[in-house]
């Protein structure tokens, strides 16, 4: 069995066939999935899925840095009360920094991102961390939690050997591996190779980053058995050994028996 650390499974892309996606993926062995939040009203479609697939379908509360606004506190401050109220969320995610397209909210962005890893300290929670051109940022915010932090997941790592060898300095931290390991010009299966399987678990990031042979399709939790396939060859290690040490990864950060 292998569990989709991260797929938007609450997105428009599913809404017209979501139980057939959950049977595929359930035919191809994945046993659970997590789904993050980006911001409030994915709050509410997130728990009507995770409600329909109970001990199947599990939610994180968080807001995504590309969501980060003027009205950031205002939003943080209504999540906090959720997660407050509620102990069925898993992970604080999906949260992070993302200077791809713009640093126009970046003072907005740190402080957002902060004020999420302090949730998690306190709580207890994961992080599901979302980083694009601001790892130094990240990583900065991070060393100042480093002794307190509870763990999570660097989501969809794409990195070299240097950035994999700083984040997994941060201890009961994992990369998240997903689609981009099959693509062509991927350089991640050379990074990996000295990445130990313990500091490894795997994510769709559906309905976004289809693995090949489904690059260009709508991604979906089924497709994760190409991302273990693949992740298996780049090892030299058995299809079922990816996923028993990965499947054991995930309990060990999110606290599941």
């Amino acid at each position: 069995m292998i569990i989709d650390t991260h797929i938007h499974l609450d997105s428009e892309e599913f809404k017209d066939d979501l139980p057939a996606v959950i049977e595929r993926a359930r035919t191809a062995g994945v046993s659970k999935v997590f789904i993050p939040a980006i911001d409030m009203k994915s709050v509410s479609t997130i728990a009507d899925v995770c409600r329909k697939y109970p001990s199947y379908a599990y939610p994180m509360l968080g807001l995504h840095p590309e969501e980060v606004r003027a009205d950031y506190a205002e939003i943080l401050q209504e999540m906090r009360k959720l997660l407050d109220e509620s102990k069925d969320y898993i992970a604080i995610g999906e949260v992070g920094l993302d200077f791809y397209w713009s640093r126009g909210f970046e003072k907005e962005q740190l402080m957002a991102f902060e004020e999420q890893v302090r949730w998690s300290v306190e709580t207890h929670l994961p992080l599901m961390i979302h980083c694009r051109k601001a790892q130094n940022e990240m990583v900065h915010i991070l060393r100042r939690y480093q002794k307190v932090l509870p763990g999570g997941v660097f989501h969809c790592f794409t990195g070299n050997e240097k950035e994999a060898e700083e984040l997994l300095s941060f201890d009961n931290f994992v990369l998240g591996i997903g689609g981009v390991l099959t693509f062509k010009k991927s350089n991640l299966p050379e990074t990996l190779k000295n990445v130990p399987l313990t500091r490894i678990v795997l994510e769709t990031d559906a309905p976004y980053m289809a693995p090949v042979p489904m690059r260009g399709q709508r991604n979906e939790s089924a497709f994760l058995v190409y991302i273990m396939a693949k992740i298996a060859e780049t090892k030299c290690v058995s299809e079922d050994e990816v996923a028993t040490v990965t499947t054991a990864n995930v309990k060990r950060i999110f606290g599941f028996n």
